[in-house]
């Protein structure tokens, strides 16, 4: 491959020869002052697994950033893709590896800025290595004078201009080498994956609930999902699919998931003969908390997460939401409660969800809608609409009818098996025997 010459920079190494390197500089990890080290283990474990198969030289790390080498040009989409997805990471520069010295860097630099063409453009600079000789605001000088003498020389009217330019040209001086890039793709933020404890995730097939899990994964929290569904009818399809593909999409920012389908219909249809019209969404919703309850318990977790964003229908009131936790006696995470519905859409949009809840299917909470819904309900309302029911009997049929399925993501891929976890199996067991009267010792406590 012929090398470029620039002038005033004729002979120096320039971009098509020099290594492409990804520079990894991570988000809220510089505030966990003596748990940064934890953190930061964890975070260099994911970005390892995300790109599995694809990097293969070690990660360094190197001045409080990542950095991963590319190893083929045609390779560099993909990683960027995979690593968008590590959450922990606030910004992945797509940047050329030179050595530390001004003529390579200027070399390095005209050329990326020649491909860009900007009308304006500005250059900043961070010196990470106190030995290299260099200080950033005088880097930033003659680098901006380098450059737009280069662009001019090919004709161009470019500008500097340091508040808002079209282009920015990073360059980042670390031990032994410089960095230089004019490119760089945002991160997901937030905190490495799994490494805040375990939730139970209530998860619908619409846009609310797969949109509340991503905020929660992005929170350090692995969750685990819990779908309800009911019977299909003749012009929408059933909800099963939907959530699965909604797993299927969330797992790469978790690594593994574990997906949870229950059976509703009966459930339903035995709380709509035997508890009042206006009451009975309400029921539904109590109902499936109870059942995530029982399984936050066999999954070791800490809490329930649902999607509901304050007064968005009428039972996400918040005297309804009072209302149906109580008893429940875990704590319920609502990351969506201040959110409305435009934020939600474009978030689900974000994140790959939008078009999987745009299709159509049969939502078991919508079915048998009362004509005026409760919008002021209080717990004692609720336990004496509950009277004539069959609480604990409604519970274990909900359990014993569940599909479990387990996600992983590996390499690129999702691999999906079927297994019911052997701890759900002895609680399902032990609830069954309890309804029909055998005489059962307590079921033992899991601890989260």
């Amino acid at each position: 491959m012929a090398q470029e010459a620039f002038p005033e920079h004729e002979g120096q190494v320039v971009h098509g020869l020099t290594k492409r390197v990804l520079i990894v500089h991570y988000h809220e990890i510089w505030l966990k002052g003596g748990n940064k080290k934890f953190f930061l283990s964890r975070l260099i474990a994911a970005v390892k697994r995300s790109l599995a198969g694809l990097a293969s030289q070690p990660l360094e790390h190197v001045a409080d950033r990542l950095l991963v080498a590319v190893p083929d040009e045609s390779l560099l989409p993909v990683m960027v893709g995979r690593l968008q997805r590590v959450f922990g990471i606030a910004y992945i520069g797509i940047a050329s590896e030179v050595p530390c010295g001004m003529p390579e860097i200027a070399a390095c630099a005209c050329h990326i800025m020649g491909q860009k063409n900007p009308r304006s453009f500005a250059v900043r600079a961070k010196i990470a290595d106190a030995a290299c000789g260099l200080h950033s605001m005088g880097l930033e000088r003659e680098l901006g004078h380098e450059i737009l003498t280069f662009l001019r020389s090919k004709g161009s009217d470019v500008r500097v201009n340091l508040e808002d330019p079209e282009v920015t040209c990073w360059v980042e001086v670390i031990p032994g080498k410089a960095l230089v890039y004019a490119e760089r793709a945002e991160g997901a933020g937030g905190l490495p994956a799994a490494t805040g404890g375990r939730l139970v995730m209530l998860l619908s097939g619409g846009f609310d609930s797969g949109v509340a899990a991503y905020k929660m994964m992005r929170r350090s929290a692995h969750l685990i999902f819990v779908h309800f569904y009911g019977s299909t009818s003749a012009s929408r399809g059933s909800s099963k699919p939907v959530a699965e593909r909604i797993v299927r999409t969330l797992t790469p920012y978790q690594y593994t998931s574990r997906l949870y389908l229950i059976p509703f219909d009966s459930v339903q249809r035995q709380i709509v003969a035997g508890a009042r019209e206006s009451l009975r969404v309400l029921l539904y919703r109590r109902m499936m908390a109870r059942i995530g309850r029982e399984i936050c318990q066999v999954e070791r977790g800490l809490g329930l997460v649902t999607g509901d964003s304050v007064s968005q229908v009428a039972s996400q009131t918040l005297h309804n939401l009072a209302a149906v936790d109580q008893g429940i006696e875990l704590p319920i995470y609502r990351p969506l409660a201040g959110d409305d519905k435009e934020e939600i859409l474009r978030l689900a949009r974000r994140i790959g969800t939008y078009t999987i809840s745009c299709e159509p299917f049969e939502d078991c909470c919508p079915r048998f809608m009362p004509r005026s819904p409760a919008i002021f309900s209080n717990p004692e309302e609720l336990g004496a609409a509950e009277k004539g029911l069959d609480i604990e009997g409604l519970v274990t049929e909900g359990l014993e009818g569940a599909q479990v399925m387990d996600f992983k993501y590996e390499s690129g891929q999702i691999e999906v098996c079927e297994g019911t976890p052997h701890r759900f199996e002895k609680l399902v067991q032990h609830r069954k025997a309890l309804r029909a009267g055998i005489p059962q010792p307590p079921a033992p406590v899991v601890k989260p």
